[in-house]
């Protein structure tokens, strides 16, 4: 799952979320490398001809498209949000792929979280609530992930 959680210190639970990735780094190199030559094999019966640096172009145009769209779809998922929970303070931050942050600050005890089964943006959206604000956590998670941290957050602030 991608998330974590973790006790730092004594009577504090850190809870860290972020973008799955199926791709790691360096497979994003191989697969724009293995498609690089894959497009090169049928020009080799191109060898020694113009027409060869027709289609030339246009191949390294699609190979950076490729690389391009990756990348980007690499910093779009640069996403970080750390539930921090004490005996008596819940606090959210949310670390944005464009370096913005966004924070959240509540008393546990008043603390709900909650989940819209239809009503969100996704299905099984997890919500917080308190402090008179309501906050996402996890949109990012797949269905079953979020369905799973709901039980984990009920069991979490419950204690």
């Amino acid at each position: 799952m991608p998330y974590r959680w973790t006790d730092p210190a004594p009577g504090i639970r850190e809870l860290r979320l972020w973008p799955h990735n199926s791709l790691p780094k360096r497979g994003l190199g191989i697969f724009v490398l293995a498609t690089f030559a894959l497009l090169m094999v049928p020009l080799l019966a191109l060898l020694g001809s113009v027409l060869l640096w027709g289609i030339l172009p246009f191949i390294l145009l699609a190979v950076g498209g490729i690389w391009f769209a990756l990348t980007r779809s690499y910093r779009d998922r640069d996403i970080l949000e750390v539930l921090t929970l004490s005996d008596s303070d819940a606090d959210l931050a949310r670390h944005n792929p464009d370096g913005s942050a966004q924070e959240w600050h509540c008393n546990r005890y008043w603390a709900q979280v909650e989940m819209h089964d239809r009503d969100g943006p996704v299905p099984h959206y997890v919500t917080l609530k308190g402090a008179g604000r309501e906050v996402e956590i996890g949109a990012f998670l797949s269905e079953e992930e979020r369905e799973a941290l709901y039980r984990e957050l009920l069991t979490a602030l419950r204690r």
